[in-house]
């Protein structure tokens, strides 16, 4: 059995990435009065708020001073932490609380390995807080997803080394950084680039933890 089990935030304990996403439209429609297409969304879900912005100015071609980007950068967080007082448990997402619940019973570790720095404010507000002994800091990470840096950083929180973890993710940066830090990757979500992770589910309300619990049997035999 596993002993750690790490968790991404947005889209797989809460779908806030959406939240995100309606940040960065307002901020380009303010500021530079365009409208930002559907497939930058999952450019930008999963990795830090410095490289969204970047990813996002790209398509846009814009180029902008480094203080016009920190400006951009605290604008947008404005914008987000206003959406996310509507946030309440009713937001986790299906299948979570048990998963959580039956983690925690079984002695498995917790530990939140998010790009998002509103992370602690995020499980208060879905009143999970209590659940997780390690949130990482992505501000002290020296590289964002798909670097497998914050995993590392969650995996080290709670003492446990990242072969002897799970960590779940919806994100194709996500899947990547697990599968470098050398944890089991579980992957949420019915996309083809999310195939690189060791197990697949297309919704959190389909998580199994024996299914999950048989597939890292099998993962670490592999290893050894």
């Amino acid at each position: 059995m596993f002993k750690g089990a790490l968790f991404d935030l947005d889209g797989v304990i809460a779908d806030t990435s959406v939240y995100h996403f309606q940040a960065w439209t307002k901020l380009s429609q303010d500021n530079f009065q365009r409208d930002l297409p559907a497939k930058l969304e999952e450019q930008t879900k999963g990795v830090s708020r410095a490289d969204s912005l970047q990813r996002i100015l790209d398509y846009l071609q814009i180029q902008v001073t480094p203080d016009k980007f920190q400006q951009l950068m605290k604008q947008k967080n404005e914008y987000y932490l206003k959406l996310l007082q509507t946030l309440t448990p009713k937001n986790i997402l299906p299948g979570i609380n048990q998963l959580l619940q039956t983690l925690s019973q079984s002695g498995v570790k917790l530990a939140l390995a998010s790009a998002s720095l509103n992370a602690p404010i995020i499980l208060d507000r879905l009143q999970l807080s209590d659940y997780f002994a390690a949130i990482a800091n992505p501000a002290e990470v020296k590289q964002g997803k798909p670097a497998p840096d914050i995993f590392l950083a969650a995996a080290d929180g709670i003492k446990v080394k990242p072969q002897d973890c799970i960590a779940l993710e919806d994100s194709i940066a996500g899947i990547q950084a697990i599968n470098q830090a050398q944890a089991f990757s579980v992957g949420i979500g019915d996309s083809q680039e999310l195939a690189a992770a060791d197990i697949l589910f297309a919704q959190t309300k389909d998580l199994n933890i024996e299914q999950i619990s048989n597939a890292y049997q099998q993962w670490q035999e592999g290893q050894s």
